[in-house]
C-alpha cells in the first residue's frame, strides 16, 4: 500500500476513535506510543490474558504461548519486555486507549467493532467458538432456536459483542454477561452445574477437555475467526509496521508454526472415551505406583515416566503385545538386559529400566536441540528406534525442512512405510506414523498429569485394584 494511503487510513482511523470517544462522554486518550519511543523507554509494555492458554507464571517463570510471542518481538527489538496480564479484555482494551500498553497480545479475535477502534497485525492463529455445556445434564440444542436455558459469557468480550448482535433474530435468547468471571471460570462452573451454557474458544477449549472431558460442544456459533495482536489507532504507523514484519519473518521461518504446535499441537484432537477412561485410571491404578515412578525418574520428571507408562501398558505390569515387549513400560528382552532388568513382570523393575533407556535416549539427542523437542525426539526413540528416528531427521533435512524440529520431523517419520524412502535411508522401513501417535498421547496425558498434580487431585494412597492376568507363559 502507498505510504499516503496508509497515512489516510490512520487518520480516518483516528478520527473514528475521537468520534467515539465524545460520544461516550469520554476525554480523549493520550496519543499511542510509536516505535521510537518504545526503544527509548527500552521497554515493550504488552497486556494479556491471564490463562493457560496466553500467559501465566510456572514455578515463578513466565510461561504461555502469547508469552513467547511477545518476547520474541521484544528481542528482534532489542528492549525488555514487560507483560501486563489482567482477567479482562475489556480492561487490556482500556489500557490500550489510555496509552498504557503498546499492544494486546491475548488471543484476540477481530469483530467489526473492534476494528473501527484498533488496528491488528497479521491473523497468527484460526479459532472457532463453541456453545459448551455438561455431557449428560441435558438434551443437546441443535441451535439457537432449541435453546432454553441461559447462556453465561464474560462481559466486554468477543462473545458478548455476538451475542448482542443476535438480538433481533433471537428476541427469545436467555442470556447475560458476567464481569465476576473469566472465560477459564466460566467452563469451571459449567462442570460444576452452576451455569448452564457458555461461549469457549475452540483453543481454550481443546485444552481444558483434557481434564474435564464432559465439556461437550452443542454446536459451532462462530466459524473460522482469525486471532491477531491489537493496536492502538495512530499517525505513527512504525510500531504497526514493526508488527507486520515480524509475524512475516516467524510464518516464513517456520517458528510460528512450530511455536503453534507445541502448545495446542497435541490437544487439537480430542476422544472422549480414551480422556476419561486415563483420568480414571489415575485414581483407581496409578496410586498403586506412584512412589515407583517418583523413586525411579532419576532426571526425569514423574509425571512425564508415568504418562509413558500408561501409553506403553495402561499401568498393568504384566502386559504383553504380539511383539515380545512387556510389562510396565513394555521392554524389549534386549532392552530390559541392557538396563539391568531380570523381570519385565516386576513393576518397579520395569519403571526403573524404563527411566534409565528413556535418558540414555535423551543423552543420543544432539545436545543443540532445546526442549521441548528434545523430549519429543526421545520419546520417537523410545517407540520406534533411534536409528529409524535419525533417519527421518535426514529425511527431513534432504527435503529442506529444519530436522532439529519435531514439528517438521514428525511429517516424515510417516514416510518410512514408503520403500521410495526407507530405501534410502540406514535402517530401512519402520511403522513411522507409531511414534508420531505415541509422541502426541503422551504429551497429552502428561499434560492431564500436571494438571492433576498441581491440584492435588492425584490419590496417594494406594488402593486394593485387581489387574489383568497377562499371558502366563512363564517368560519374563
Amino acid at each position: 500500500m502507498p505510504a499516503s494511503l496508509v497515512g489516510i487510513e490512520s487518520m480516518v482511523r483516528l478520527l473514528i476513535v475521537v468520534l467515539i470517544t465524545l460520544l461516550w462522554g469520554c476525554t480523549p486518550a493520550p496519543p499511542p506510543t510509536a516505535l521510537d519511543d518504545i526503544q527509548e523507554r527500552g521497554t515493550l509494555r504488552v497486556g494479556t490474558l491471564l490463562n493457560p492458554t496466553s500467559y501465566y507464571l510456572h514455578h515463578d517463570r513466565e510461561a504461555g504461548f502469547e508469552y513467547e510471542l511477545a518476547r520474541e518481538f521484544s528481542n528482534q527489538l532489542e528492549v525488555e519486555l514487560e507483560m501486563v496480564p489482567r482477567y479482562s479484555v475489556r480492561d487490556l482494551f482500556q489500557l490500550l486507549q489510555d496509552g498504557k500498553i503498546d499492544v494486546v497480545a491475548a488471543g484476540i479475535d477481530r469483530t467489526e467493532k473492534r476494528d473501527a477502534l484498533y488496528r491488528f497485525g497479521p491473523a497468527y492463529q484460526t479459532i472457532t467458538q463453541k456453545l459448551v455445556y455438561k455431557q449428560g445434564t441435558r438434551q443437546r440444542p441443535r441451535d439457537f432456536d432449541e435453546l432454553e436455558d441461559e447462556i453465561v459469557v464474560v462481559s466486554g468480550s468477543s462473545h458478548h459483542e455476538f451475542l448482542l448482535s443476535l438480538g433481533d433474530r433471537y428476541p427469545q435468547l436467555n442470556w447475560r454477561a458476567t464481569d465476576d468471571h473469566d472465560a477459564e471460570e466460566l467452563l469451571d462452573l459449567i462442570m460444576r452445574d452452576e451455569i448452564s451454557f457458555t461461549i469457549a474458544d475452540s483453543n481454550t477449549l481443546d485444552v481444558k477437555r483434557r481434564y474435564y472431558p464432559d465439556l461437550s460442544v452443542a454446536f459451532t456459533v462462530r466459524g473460522e475467526t482469525p486471532v491477531a495482536w491489537a493496536l492502538a489507532t495512530t499517525l505513527d504507523d512504525s510500531l504497526f509496521a514493526a508488527v507486520i514484519e515480524y509475524f512475516g519473518g516467524l510464518r516464513d521461518s517456520g517458528q510460528l508454526a512450530h511455536l503453534i504446535d507445541q502448545h495446542f499441537g497435541h490437544v487439537s484432537q480430542f476422544n472422549y472415551v480414551d480422556t476419561q477412561l486415563f483420568i480414571e485410571a489415575v485414581q483407581t491404578k496409578l496410586p498403586r505406583y506412584l512412589d515407583l515412578f517418583r523413586e525411579h525418574a532419576g532426571t526425569l520428571d514423574w509425571r512425564l515416566l508415568a504418562a509413558i507408562s500408561y501409553q506403553e501398558s495402561l499401568w498393568n505390569p504384566r502386559a504383553i503385545s504380539p511383539t515380545g515387549v512387556r510389562g510396565m513400560m513394555m521392554l524389549t528382552l534386549p532392552t530390559a538386559s541392557a538396563m539391568g532388568v531380570q523381570s519385565r513382570l516386576s513393576a518397579e523393575q520395569s519403571i526403573r529400566g524404563g527411566a534409565r533407556y528413556l535418558e540414555r535416549m535423551l543423552q543420543r539427542v544432539p545436545a543443540r536441540i532445546e526442549d521441548p523437542d528434545r523430549t519429543w525426539f526421545a520419546l520417537a526413540a523410545y517407540n520406534v528406534g533411534f536409528g529409524h528416528m535419525e533417519d527421518a531427521r535426514r529425511l527431513t533435512q534432504q527435503q529442506g525442512a529444519d530436522p532439529d524440529r519435531w514439528l517438521d520431523v514428525k511429517k516424515r517419520l510417516p514416510l518410512l512405510r514408503q520403500k521410495k524412502y526407507y530405501r534410502q535411508t540406514r535402517f530401512g522401513f519402520a511403522r513411522g506414523n507409531e511414534p508420531v501417535t505415541y509422541v502426541g498421547n503422551i504429551r497429552r496425558y502428561y499434560d492431564t498429569l500436571v494438571w492433576l498434580d498441581e491440584r492435588g487431585r492425584i490419590p496417594t494412597l494406594p488402593l486394593d485394584i485387581e489387574l489383568p492376568i497377562g499371558s502366563g507363559d512363564g517368560v519374563e
